[in-house]
């Protein structure tokens, strides 16, 4: 069975950071690819980043210069190292695989202006 867990949320204040995690279970990590999405309350989930299996990595713009997303084959984990957070950021984040399409349950952060 496939599983996504992720932690590292919290409330943080405007400017500051946060170090999100997803750990994952029943893959074989290393040749799967995984995103970060987010979503605001009200809000439509919105893809934040991508890190394809080759390390290769992709972000949204409105992130891209604040926020990196990163993995640990050894650990089966993926990262997303968010900087310089805004009040805009706020929301549950969620991390998925591609292949199969599973979804974490989400963790909220929130950041205060």
């Amino acid at each position: 069975q496939v599983k996504l867990v992720e932690s590292g949320g919290g409330l943080v204040q405007d400017g500051g950071s946060l170090r999100l995690s997803c750990a994952t279970s029943g893959l074989i990590f290393s040749i799967t690819a995984i995103d970060w999405y987010r979503q605001a309350p009200g809000r439509q989930r919105e893809w934040v980043a991508t890190i394809e299996s080759t390390g290769i990595t992709k972000s949204a713009d409105s992130v891209k210069d604040r926020f990196t997303i990163s993995r640990d084959n050894a650990k089966n984990a993926a990262y997303l190292q968010m900087n310089r957070l805004k009040s805009e950021d706020t929301a549950v984040y969620y991390c998925a695989s591609d292949r199969p399409r599973v979804w974490g349950q989400g963790t909220q952060v929130t950041v205060s202006s």
